[in-house]
């Protein structure tokens, strides 16, 4: 059945590459379709034809590529005139499809906006989370809603401005958009017949339902709200102290008594925001932070040279996906649902499609827009800052949503299921081999239990076995010999038996594990876990299983192999640090812990040691000429035999910038 699924899926490719051989060589976007025609993922490219070639000849060297051309059936394209078109018409056909391949928000919860009301004649404002209409214009998006109610309630103090639920504003809007050729004289008809609303009482609003405000008038004060929106605080401040100040020349200290307040309304804002850079700019710096399948991003938003605000959100891609993609993803979903367009946006990786993403936000915001990516200085600091901030947002989804817990049983039920297993497996046991040459050759035993580490039970192992070079088989058959003896498998501290068996390695690693194990008696489920593709080996088959990518089972057998390789090489370099501190004086006859003290501390270091003659050394409290002349002769003959314990202390000394990757497993 397996072998008749394989070759459905090998004919589905085939004709797809056929199929893919006669599409258009223009820029334009593709839509990959599985078998229901559902579209799961969208992308653009400047040459249709080529992009698409490397997705059905699996050159694209991106994990997710296999798995999901493994469900593609069909395809569709839209070929358009250039880049620029193909990078908005894929923001739109993703908004529409929601395709699961492509990075998108984890929920479907639609965030806070700030909306003006543009077209209409007199403008309102608004806290929403609507769809975003044609003819409104969007500030946010906010992840705290109290913090965008604040904002709209401060800046209704210090610029009247209708809002879009006040009742005679919906009058008047209906009223004008019954006979929109008064808007010219809407003051003088509303002065008429209109009646005051709560808001201009209070001095928030501007008095449009009793036509105390033109519409050329009520203009001006748009504009001043959708410039402190977009963060240019000063052009507001500037413009209430020059009416502050004619109020006052004017002896109206009333008015400029309310404008003094209003004032002091911004300063109180301004309390809010932490003054980030000594000069003013105008950027947003996003972070990101990544688990398997899921991730997050934050966004510190920085006008002039101040953070007027952060958002959070969360993503349904992680580590299955690469850090272009994920970033690349998120700039275009984020930047297409707001107008809040900055002169730069800091972003923690360079993207391949980084000068594209800028023509796009430079001709959406009307100005110049840099992506950049920064090595160091202020704006370096403030990303790893937003980095740490995505990853607090992410804990927080992941406790609040119980997703570990979800992950951990998926990955055990599909564990059981891949590796046919009697049941999931509550205890995992991971061996791994580090060695250097033969020398200091050392086993861990990492144990997992439902899932999670269980460091009470993780062991170590020095290998007895006497080896000229690296060998895992042979050290692999001994550890298991003896971890798995009858007095160890009776021995409560180790634990019971396990469900499953993982060892670190293919198949010469997998295959030592069985032979012990036969030796032994014993059935315990086994399997090695390749590092170079993934690959699990498993008893019963010569093709290894792939797990699929991104899936939880993946994660956690990757986990436990990376956490044992972890604990071996731990305890091979405490080994081998130690076997590096040993000093030739420990070998000579009548000097102790306390004379070995005396002459290290008299010469200041071995080197000076070294290079002492027997009198020198007979200086030293304590040492008689007898033992100076041992010393001083064992420290020569030990210069001249390269195979001593000082050599090898030498040679390791030197390759010990390189011990990772001399080190074997």
């Amino acid at each position: 059945m397996a072998d008749m699924s394989r070759h459905k899926d090998f004919d589905s490719l085939v004709s797809l590459r056929e199929q893919v051989n006669q599409v258009p060589t223009s820029p334009g976007c593709y839509l990959w379709k599985d078998g229901s025609n559902k579209v799961i993922y969208v992308g653009k490219a400047k040459n249709l034809r080529n992009r698409m070639r490397q997705y059905v000849t699996l050159q694209d060297d991106r994990a997710k590529i296999p798995l999901m051309m493994q469900v593609v059936r069909s395809f569709d394209y839209i070929v358009v005139e250039n880049e620029h078109e193909a990078l908005v018409l894929e923001r739109n056909l993703i908004a529409q499809y929601r395709p699961y391949f492509n990075v998108d928000f984890k929920d479907d919860k639609s965030y806070p906006f700030i909306a003006i009301t543009e077209t209409d004649a007199f403008p309102a404002i608004k806290y929403t989370r609507e769809k975003h209409k044609k003819g409104t214009r969007y500030f946010g998006p906010y992840t705290d809603s109290y913090a965008a109610r604040q904002t709209i309630d401060t800046l209704r103090k210090v610029v009247p401005i209708c809002a879009a639920g006040c009742v005679e504003w919906k009058k008047c809007r209906r009223e004008l958009e019954k006979h929109p050729d008064e808007a010219s004289v809407a003051n003088m008809i509303f002065a008429e017949k209109g009646r005051p609303c709560f808001d201009y009482h209070v001095g928030r609003g501007p008095g449009v339902c009793v036509g105390a405000i033109s519409t050329a008038e009520y203009v001006k004060h748009v504009r001043q709200v959708e410039s402190f929106l977009r963060g240019n605080r000063s052009e507001i401040v500037s413009e209430v102290q020059s009416q502050m100040q004619e109020a006052a020349a004017e002896l109206d200290f009333e008015r400029a008594a309310r404008l003094k307040g209003r004032l002091d309304a911004l300063s109180a804002l301004d309390d809010r925001q932490q003054v980030m850079f000594p000069v003013s700019v105008n950027l947003d710096l996003i972070g990101f932070y990544r688990e398997e399948t899921i991730s997050a991003a934050c966004v510190f938003v920085v006008r002039e040279g101040r953070t007027i605000r952060s958002v959070e959100f969360i993503l349904d891609k992680g580590l299955d996906v690469s850090e272009d993609e994920l970033v690349s993803g998120f700039v275009k979903r984020y930047y297409d649902e707001t107008a809040d367009i900055p002169s730069e946006v800091d972003v923690p990786v360079e993207l391949s499609d980084a000068a594209l993403i800028s023509e796009w936000l430079s001709r959406k915001r009307g100005h110049s827009c840099n992506l950049h990516l920064p090595q160091r200085g202020e704006k370096h600091r403030l990303l790893e800052m937003a980095s740490k901030n995505a990853r607090h947002a992410l804990m927080r989804h992941m406790i609040r949503t119980g997703y570990s817990d979800d992950r951990t049983n998926q990955a055990l039920l599909q564990l059981e299921s891949a590796l046919a297993l009697d049941a999931p497996p509550l205890r995992i046991e991971c061996f791994d081999i580090s060695t250097l040459h033969g020398s200091f050759t050392v086993a861990s035993m990492v144990v997992f239990t439902n899932g999670r580490p269980d460091k009470s039970q993780y062991r170590r192992f020095k290998i007895h076995a006497e080896l000229d070079e690296a060998n895992d088989f042979v050290s692999m058959s001994e550890v298991l010999g003896r971890r798995y003896s009858p007095e160890r498998m009776a021995d409560t501290r180790f634990g019971s038996r396990p469900d499953l068996l993982v060892v670190d390695g293919g198949k010469p690693q997998l295959t030592a594990a069985l032979n012990q194990l036969a030796e032994l008696g014993l059935d315990i489920p086994v399997c090695g876990l390749a590092k170079s593709d993934e690959e699990v080996f498993v008893p019963w088959d010569e093709t290894p299983i792939v797990l699929p990518s991104g899936s939880a089972s993946l994660y956690l057998i990757k986990q436990v192999r990376d956490e044992s390789h972890r604990f071996a090489i731990t305890f091979h370099r405490e080994l081998r640090d130690k076997a590096m501190t040993v000093s030739i004086l420990d070998e000579i006859p009548g000097v102790g812990p306390k004379r070995k003290r005396d002459i290290m501390r008299y010469f200041g270091s071995f080197k000076r040691l070294k290079a002492a003659s027997a009198d020198e050394i007979a200086h030293v409290k304590g040492i008689s000429k007898a033992l100076a002349q041992s010393i001083f002769d064992e420290l020569k003959a030990w210069q001249k035999e390269p195979s001593d314990v000082a050599d090898s202390a030498s040679t390791l000394n030197a390759s010990d910038a390189g011990m990772d990757e001399n080190t074997r497993r």
